[in-house]
């Protein structure tokens, strides 16, 4: 198929040209975590160049390098770090769902398959290039009898295993630190959690897309050229994720600090009678109306109120039943139903009132309305002027 190296075709170049540019990104990732600290800039950095060099072999094998160099030795070079990338997935996330979150030495146990792997191939390589005619041959003897024949089964076992259970820690992870935030914050941060969702997303779609081919690979021989959509979906989200790690402003994350666990509070406050500060909070919403604000937060809130922090979550969990999210959505939606059928507000969109009632993006909107009212916002403004008319 190939004569010469390079050759740049239409399964070559896009593939060079998005490593390149994914490439470009994680060095601007490492250049901003030089200069701001951030570990999860160093992480994703890592992650992305990783993700780029498993790339390698396909990227020149469509180029024609296997055809133009048929005795090249690159496979020895070319070491699988497959194992490193959930650890690696897994505490990204993590450093952003935790700021105060450090790495720590005991944290590279988690990648010691990786370096195990280095090492073995390492001493394949030492044993190959001892024995007679190595040069000759594109393949020495171990590789060709054990990364070729005898541990294929092993080593996509180990893959598959730690991907999984790393995503699945990941996910769980994620999942917790939704629920926490909500305990917090009114408006959960949208651009920053989206962009950890998505994140995930990424993987997990290149993860099972690639389980996928393994799958239909067990059936049906595949060519090197059946993998090529596997590896330009990797190649396109290289430059994706690069390109919104470092674009998205991450600083509200790095700036939260939870200092207490809102569990842990409920339970302290489960023999606590607060009527007088439920009547407290509901006498200020009256007349300060707080949840018109898209950015209060529950230390902002408790220091109107001149409460404790730990004071006012006790009263939201315990007291009205429910966490600090919903209990200024609430209050939002109620005010949105009041405005809408007020003439002075014709002028306004749907949208456009709910931005003045302290919602800050249409997802949200939409989600929280249809919890509280059961119908969509635009389900309820039909009925308010059916009955109008």
């Amino acid at each position: 198929m190939f004569l010469n190296f390079p050759n740049f075709n239409l399964y070559s170049s896009p593939l060079l040209l998005l490593i390149i540019q994914g490439l470009i990104f994680a060095v601007l990732l490492f250049r901003r975590y030089r200069k701001k600290g951030h570990l999860a800039d160093l992480l994703l950095a890592v992650l992305l160049v990783i993700t780029a060099y498993h790339r390698t072999s396909y990227t020149i094998g469509f180029m024609g390098w296997y055809d133009t160099f048929r005795n090249t030795k690159i496979n020895y070079y070319l070491i699988s770090l497959t194992v490193a990338v959930g650890p690696l997935i897994y505490f990204y996330v993590k450093s952003l769902v935790e700021p105060h979150f450090k790495f720590k030495p005991i944290h590279f146990w988690h990648f010691l398959p990786a370096f195990l792997n280095v090492i073995y191939c390492i001493v394949v390589y030492i044993h190959d290039v001892q024995q007679p005619g190595f040069y000759d041959t594109q393949n020495g003897e171990w590789y060709l009898w054990l990364n070729m024949e005898k541990l294929p089964p092993f080593f996509s076992g180990a893959e598959y295993t730690s991907r999984i259970l790393y995503f699945a820690f990941t996910i769980q992870l994620f999942a917790r630190y939704k629920q926490k935030i909500e305990q917090f914050f009114s408006n959960t941060y949208k651009v920053e959690l989206n962009w950890i969702r998505n994140f995930l997303a990424v993987y997990i779609f290149l993860m099972l897309f690639g389980y996928l081919l393994d799958g239909i690979g067990l059936f049906v021989e595949l060519r090197w050229i059946d993998n090529w959509w596997l590896h330009f979906f990797t190649a396109i989200s290289l430059v994706y994720l690069g390109f919104k790690a470092y674009m998205t402003d991450l600083t509200k994350l790095y700036e939260i600090r939870f200092n207490f666990s809102s569990d842990q509070l409920v339970e302290e406050s489960n023999e606590k009678d607060f009527s007088n500060e439920m009547r407290m909070v509901k006498q200020f919403f009256d007349a300060h109306q707080p949840y018109l604000n898209p950015e209060i937060t529950l230390p902002q809130l408790a220091k109107e109120l001149k409460m404790g922090t730990n004071e006012l979550s006790q009263t939201i969990n315990s007291g009205f039943g429910m966490n600090f999210n919903d209990f200024i959505n609430q209050y939002r939606v109620e005010e949105i139903k009041s405005r809408i059928t007020d003439p002075s507000n014709q002028h306004l969109s749907l949208l456009g009132i709910a931005y003045e009632c302290g919602f800050n993006s249409k997802a949200t909107f939409n989600r929280v309305f249809k919890k509280f009212t059961q119908i969509s916002p635009s389900e309820y403004l039909k009925s308010q002027k059916g009955e109008a008319s």
